[in-house]
């Protein structure tokens, strides 16, 4: 017999254009990332008197080099990356960091080709979370956030 108080499922991707994605017993929503601190407070918060929540935050390093990896953009993304992780610590929400492939893997995402462009990449990852969802408005900012919501959903049902 399913729960009466099905738990919340929460999906962070922690980049500047990433998102977060909360799958509940009322559906899915998401949202592009809060840009400033308070706002990453107030939505997190919010989500911590929802439910039994638990999240899942996409694990990543930073690195400087390449397109847009200045040290000054690579610094904003580590700053955002703890302000996240402190929200949720403060929120009381328990929470899980996941490296890019380890999700991709448990959704059987296949892996970026080598002569696909970073567009092309995001868009395929768009499109399977539109094919999970299909009543989501799915955006590129929140595409990655649904998906690692649904990676939360499966590994605490043990689904995957």
């Amino acid at each position: 017999m399913p729960s009466l108080n099905p738990p919340t499922y929460v999906g962070i991707d922690p980049g500047a254009s990433g998102g977060i994605a909360i799958i509940s017993g009322k559906g899915i929503t998401a949202i592009p990332m809060p840009f400033t601190e308070s706002d990453i407070w107030d939505y997190l918060s919010n989500v911590g008197r929802l439910i039994n929540p638990f999240a899942v935050i996409e694990k990543v390093t930073g690195y400087v080099g390449g397109p847009g990896n200045t040290g000054s953009s690579m610094f904003k993304f580590g700053t955002n990356y703890g302000c996240l992780r402190m929200a949720l610590i403060a929120a009381k929400i328990p929470f899980e960091e996941v490296m890019p492939q380890v999700w991709q893997k448990g959704l059987q995402i296949a892996k970026r080709k080598p002569t696909e462009s970073k567009t092309e990449w995001k868009n395929r990852l768009k499109a399977g979370a539109q094919r999970l969802f299909p009543d989501t408005k799915v955006t590129l900012a929140c595409a990655d956030a649904i998906l690692i919501a649904e990676f939360c959903r499966r590994k605490r049902e043990g689904k995957l």
